[in-house]
């Protein structure tokens, strides 16, 4: 049975015979892709306003971390390890595959030129503000992160390698018809839906501190895909979004997992949670693929961060979705003390392909000044935030956790057949059959501007400031 798909009759979720899950090679090193476009850390979201002008340290998302992550990986010669693809940008026609209409065609033409002139009046419509600016290149940035995040999906597909790295990408607070969060366009739903033309199961897991809202609003109503997002929740904290009581509706039911912790959370508590609940996620959904987005927000000392994760931690939970041999897509997502950010990525990408690193930072790098004092890989990021999850607060969570996937029926079911034509069409098809559903079921419908977090956790050792002077001169 070759290029397996899925036709288009109605299917009841019944227990059945499933195709087994695709795993990795045995006993081999993973064929690895990595995908990066040297002009997606050439980007600025400008100088910051409003809620971001208090510190003058400019807007929070810095698409220089990039430049700094392939830097590394660079110098520390894991570029020799793997197969390294420049992806052509998504084109129009793709993106209108999740994003409505209107929407795409409004991120085509907004620049800073014309924004309080010509769509002055429809910025709110798009929930463009503060955290979502307008500024050049905006279009091609969005093409850049999300055509990589797509060509890596497509790699995956054809059984081009058995994991694919795209740090750009994982902007998953973006919705089909606004930006929000920073994200634009959700790079990681048109990624997603990508790999559904040939896995039956995908699995989605996010790591970043604040929950993974547009993926879990765009696959609600299905079981082909499970969501699953630690991060922390509060009714205040961005996005407002993640308690456990969101598990999907209609045949998404269930299939949607939110692990909402508390601040302060350290390495040994979090990386238990993430390995005994996964472990069970795994056994019960059986994914065939899995996405797994590694915001390193989630890291100690972060700018908008209030967990206590160090490197090795946020590493850790990479090595174990590896170690089950399935086919997987990496992506980067949040994470705003940028010298941190290029730090954990770069560990990562080592993790992914079974390399020892040492902590000395490459001194041939021309950004190494962005690493003082220490110059290292791992540098220490705990102890600012008191930890606030108890044992009883873990086990409790762990139990509402098992008693949702008791209600699983086992793996969904779905008939396999040759690729037919019109699988486009089809998906969206039955998109728009399920939009009331969505709608009704949105968990958020614009909520009220919501805080990134109380405090700022970064260091102020000038790391803003060093991406002020440079963001204009990066190969």
């Amino acid at each position: 049975m070759s290029s397996p798909t899925f036709t288009t009759e109605t299917r009841s979720r019944t227990t059945r015979s499933q195709p087994a899950p695709t795993f990795v090679r045995p006993h081999s090193r993973p064929h690895v892709a990595y995908f990066h476009n040297k002009d997606v850390g050439s980007f600025h979201y400008g100088v910051g306003t409003g809620v971001y002008d208090t510190k003058k340290t400019g807007h929070p998302m810095k698409p220089h971390r990039l430049t700094l992550t392939n830097d590394l990986v660079i110098n520390y010669g894991l570029h020799e390890h793997m197969e390294v693809y420049c992806p052509r940008m998504a084109t129009e026609a793709e993106l209108l595959e999740f994003h409505e209409s209107d929407y795409v065609e409004f991120l085509k033409k907004i620049t800073p030129a014309n924004r309080d002139t010509e769509f002055a009046d429809v910025l709110s419509n798009f929930n463009f503000g503060d955290d979502c600016p307008v500024f050049d290149g905006l279009w091609d940035f969005c093409r850049i992160y999300t055509g990589a995040s797509m060509a890596a999906a497509q790699k995956l597909c054809s059984k081009g390698a058995d994991i694919c790295i795209n740090w750009s990408g994982g902007l998953h607070h973006a919705k089909s018809y606004e930006a929000s969060g920073f994200c634009y366009v959700n790079d990681i739903v048109l990624a997603i839906r990508q790999l559904l033309r040939y896995y039956a199961r995908v699995l989605y897991i996010d790591i970043d501190i604040h929950h993974g809202d547009g993926v879990q609003e765009a696959f609600y109503t299905t079981d082909r895909v499970m969501t699953v997002s630690f991060h922390k929740y509060e009714p205040e904290f961005f996005p407002g979004t993640g308690d456990t009581n969101e598990i999907g509706s209609e045949l998404g039911k269930y299939y949607s997992i939110n692990v909402p912790l508390k601040n302060g959370i350290d390495d040994e508590n979090y990386v238990n949670l993430f390995k005994q609940i996964m472990t069970a996620i795994r056994d019960r959904y059986q994914p065939n693929v899995i996405v797994l987005q590694c915001g390193a927000d989630s890291l100690g000392l972060d700018r908008l961060g209030a967990f206590n994760l160090s490197i090795r931690a946020h590493g850790e939970c990479v090595r174990i979705i590896k170690s089950w041999q399935i086919p997987l897509l990496v992506l980067g997502g949040g994470g705003y003390t940028i010298h941190n950010v290029a730090r954990c990525w770069t560990y990562e990408t080592s993790v992914l392909l079974d390399t020892e690193l040492p902590n000395e930072l490459p001194k041939q790098s021309k950004y190494l000044d962005f690493f003082e004092p220490d110059f290292k890989l791992h540098p220490h990021l705990v102890g600012r935030v008191d930890n606030q999850n108890t044992k009883a607060d873990l086990k409790r969570l762990t139990e509402i956790i098992f008693e949702q996937l008791r209600y699983l029926d086992g793996a969904p079911g779905v008939q396999m057949q040759e690729f037919p034509d019109g699988i486009l069409e089809y998906l969206q098809e039955r998109d728009e059959e399920t939009s009331d559903a969505r709608e009704d079921q949105r968990v958020n419908k614009r909520p009220k501007r919501n805080k990134w977090n109380d405090n700022e956790y970064f260091d102020g050792n000038s790391d803003q400031e060093k991406d002020e002077q440079n963001f204009m001169d990066l190969d």
